[in-house]
């Protein structure tokens, strides 16, 4: 019930983001206690509800500003007194000055936030710092961590100094995961970021709603999508699918309770339904899909999977490489993972219309699938389902982000780059 009160909250602040907002006039919408009501705030949101409005008013403004508005005009119009402090207060909120956010940061539109569709987190620097007393690393300096290639702030992890990461869920099942996958690989003479314990020798601290687990800091770099088009793409593409093969090796052997994904049964029974009309994806592909996949579906060789090996998952030092990020690992078909690889890299990087760039991605899918191939040895099945796994990604994708306003932009990327990869279906084909 109460996050009910809180979403109205939400989408109260959002509708008037540029006028003056008390926390005692929100609690009297809600009708609770301003003491109870900063409690229920909190908890749905993970924010005080006054730092959780000058947020959405700091990310208003920097979206203007990146849109070419002035920013002493922004400021003012967002309800700060002067450019310094706009200044100190985004500096303060985001770990760097507005011209260094708009370098690091690929900005986008602020999305309305909805708390019953999606886990969604807010972790202030002081609320980690507090959570760190725990390893006795609350003197360290915290910042966000941004992804190479894309330039998107990982929501919900820190850089803890220059040696740690410290990572944060609302699931602890998919942090356990996350945590005994990492054990496993490492186990296994993999490069892994594995948990550090506390000082009292716990994996991972729960606060509320919430669980942190802090572990080492990869050395090295994350692979660069911008790379794979440059002079060696042949090299580079047959090394990410290398390393996904090795991966895969590894995971054969991993003991640990994931779910078990049916993707064909999830594409055929969800996701068509759902982009029926939403597509240009003719009947008969649509039938191709259901009719030819199915007997191939059910001899595929399935085990436990990363499940996002996009580039900036994959950190590569000079004599070792390794992975990161496995909450969302499961049990499916084991070509999933560099067919994924392979349409993050597009997706990164698609420009409709650029003929030559697209020649090359299919050079860089190829190969990827070949290196992956020089590893794990793909069966005969495997090979003739490459493009039906590819589609199912993509088919699932869509109608994932369909309707969610955050993932709009995504949405209409990734719809284009499917119906590109359905005009160009015979290419996808792998001997």
């Amino acid at each position: 019930m109460y996050k009910e009160v809180i979403q109205d909250s939400i989408d109260y602040i959002e509708d008037n983001i540029k006028c003056e907002i008390s926390a005692q006039e929100l609690s009297e919408r809600a009708g609770f206690s301003l003491f109870h009501y900063y409690r229920l705030f909190q908890t749905a949101v993970g924010l005080p509800v006054m730092q959780y409005i000058l947020r959405r008013r700091l990310l208003n403004a920097i979206y203007e500003i990146e849109c070419g508005n002035k920013m002493i005009d922004t400021a003012l119009l967002y309800g700060f007194e002067t450019h310094a402090g706009f200044y100190k207060a985004f500096a303060r909120e985001f770990g760097c000055t507005p011209t260094q956010y708009l370098k690091l940061h690929r900005v986008k539109k602020p999305y309305r936030i909805n708390i019953f569709k999606e886990e969604h987190i807010m972790v202030t620097r002081k609320k980690a710092a507090e959570i760190l007393k725990n390893w006795g690393l609350e003197k360290e300096n915290i910042t966000d961590i941004y992804y190479d290639g894309s330039g998107n702030r990982n929501e919900n992890a820190f850089y803890i100094g220059e040696d740690y990461v410290l990572k944060f869920s609302t699931n602890l099942g998919k942090l356990k995961n996350h945590m005994a996958i990492s054990k496993a690989l490492e186990n296994a003479g993999l490069f892994a970021a594995t948990p550090v314990k506390t000082l009292k020798g716990e994996e991972y601290i729960a606060d509320g709603e919430l669980y942190f687990c802090l572990s080492k800091r990869l050395e090295g770099h994350q692979v660069k999508i911008s790379s794979m088009y440059e002079d060696d793409l042949t090299g580079s593409a047959r090394f990410v699918g290398e390393v996904i093969g090795q991966l895969s090796k590894a995971l054969e052997h991993v003991e640990v309770l994931v779910e078990e994904a049916d993707m064909y049964a999830s594409v055929t029974n969800w996701a068509i339904p759902k982009l029926r009309g939403k597509l240009k994806m003719s009947e008969a592909v649509f039938d191709d899909y259901v009719e030819n996949f199915k007997e191939t579906w059910n001899v595929l060789p399935k085990q436990v999977i990363h499940r996002d090996p996009n580039p900036g998952n994959i950190i590569v030092a000079e004599d070792k490489w390794g992975f990161i990020d496995f909450e969302l690992s499961e049990r499916n078909v084991r070509i999933f993972d560099p067919c994924y690889a392979a349409t993050a890299i597009l997706s990164e990087s698609f420009e409709p219309g650029n003929e030559e760039k697209l020649a090359k991605w299919i050079e860089i899918y190829k190969n990827i699938m070949y290196g992956y191939d020089d590893v794990v040895n793909l069966t005969e099945e495997e090979k003739k389902a490459v493009p039906y796994v590819i589609l199912s990604n993509q088919l699932l994708a869509l109608a994932w982000f369909e309707g969610q306003e955050k993932f709009q932009e995504i949405y209409e990327i990734n719809k284009k780059m499917t119906e590109w990869m359905l005009s160009v279906w015979s290419k996808l084909a792998v001997e």
